[in-house]
C-alpha cells in the first residue's frame, strides 16, 4: 500500500526544511556572513515567503508549513547580510 500524497508531502517538506538548518544555524551562532550572497539569500528569501503565501492560498498544508518554518531563520540570516554590508 502507497503512502497518502499528503503524507509523502509533510515527509518531503520536513526534509527540505531541516537541510537548511545547519547553515542557518552555523551563520547565526558564528555572526559570520561574508561567505553568503546577498542577492541570492534575498531571492531565497522572497521564494520561501511566496511558496508559504501559496500554500495558503491553495491550503497545501505542507507547503505551508515548510515554507513558514524555514522563513524565519532565512530572514534573520537576510537581516544580518544585510546589517554586515552597511
Amino acid at each position: 500500500m502507497l503512502p497518502s500524497a499528503e503524507l509523502v508531502g509533510y515527509l518531503a517538506a520536513g526534509l527540505t526544511t531541516a537541510s537548511f538548518f545547519p547553515q542557518a544555524v552555523k551563520t547565526l551562532r558564528s555572526g559570520d556572513t561574508k561567505a553568503i550572497s546577498l542577492g541570492m539569500y534575498a531571492l531565497f528569501t522572497s521564494g520561501v515567503a511566496l511558496w508559504s503565501l501559496y500554500g495558503l492560498l491553495v491550503n497545501d498544508g505542507p507547503v505551508l508549513a515548510a515554507n513558514l518554518i524555514t522563513l524565519m531563520p532565512a530572514a534573520i540570516v537576510l537581516q544580518r547580510k544585510i546589517v554586515e554590508r552597511r
